[in-house]
């Protein structure tokens, strides 16, 4: 599926060929804190089915407490969260941020991760799995 999307200024643009079947929610601390809500949608692409198309993104290195590290990667002047990925290697894969989507109402997500950290008030999200982390 061909997507397109951009941050919230407008002054960055990118698009991607996703999979719309590999949309995920995930639970863990780190999401929740970044996205400053209880979740976070995450659209995966690989890095060569993504297009940057306009601006340039800051990117901010999370290192976890398991040691690895994430690029987070937002829009310098409004903060949006655009996408995340490793920070350096080949066939990197791209987390594109669902919010940051013009397609996000047709991407519900199939799956959910670090279920562990959902938050208790929470309901249950119909049409997905649980993967264990």
């Amino acid at each position: 599926m061909k997507v397109d999307g951009a941050c919230h200024c407008g002054s960055i643009k990118f698009e991607a060929e996703i999979d719309p079947d590999r949309v995920r929610i995930c639970h863990c601390t780190d999401c929740q804190s970044l996205s400053g809500t209880a979740f976070r949608m995450t659209a995966p692409v690989p890095e060569a089915d993504f297009r940057l198309l306009s601006g340039s993104p800051k990117i901010y290195i999370k290192t976890s407490q398991s040691g690895t590290k994430r690029a987070q990667v937002f829009c310098r002047d409004c903060g949006a969260p655009l996408y995340t990925t490793t920070p350096e290697g080949q066939n990197r894969t791209f987390g594109l941020r669902v919010g940051a989507l013009r397609q996000r109402a047709e991407l519900p997500p199939k799956r959910q991760y670090w279920a562990r950290s959902k938050l208790p008030w929470l309901p249950e999200l119909p049409g997905t799995s649980h993967e264990q982390q």
